[in-house]
């Protein structure tokens, strides 16, 4: 299944203020980073990958339409999967971008 598209353009916009990002290929997505830190991405399997960090994780997950991202069998810690259900809204997106940016905000710049 491709990324959705216009879920992408959603998140471009979000993003489109900040400094320092940008965007590329990545797990069959589309994926936005921060000064080379991944941030979000409209996932490959629908709906958003979104980068909260190992402390939030749990919090996260409380939230409808979450789950913990798995691949090739293993746990990806920091990372949530919000389901297409949960990142349909300018709101929902512009919600989970932000808590997103705000963790990627406190990672050294890669070069």
């Amino acid at each position: 299944m491709p990324y959705d598209v216009e879920l992408a353009n959603r998140l471009r916009e979000q993003l489109a203020d900040e400094d320092g990002v940008t965007e590329k290929a990545m797990f069959g997505g589309r994926a936005f980073l921060l000064n080379g830190n991944m941030v979000v991405s409209a996932f490959s399997r629908g709906g958003m990958m979104v980068r909260v960090g190992p402390a939030a994780v749990k919090d996260a997950l409380a939230k409808p339409h979450t789950e913990q991202i798995t691949m090739r069998g293993r746990e990806m810690t920091g990372w949530i999967h919000v389901a297409t259900e949960g990142a349909r809204t300018k709101r929902q997106v512009g919600a989970w971008t932000r808590r997103a940016l705000e963790f990627a905000r406190t990672l050294p710049p890669k070069r």
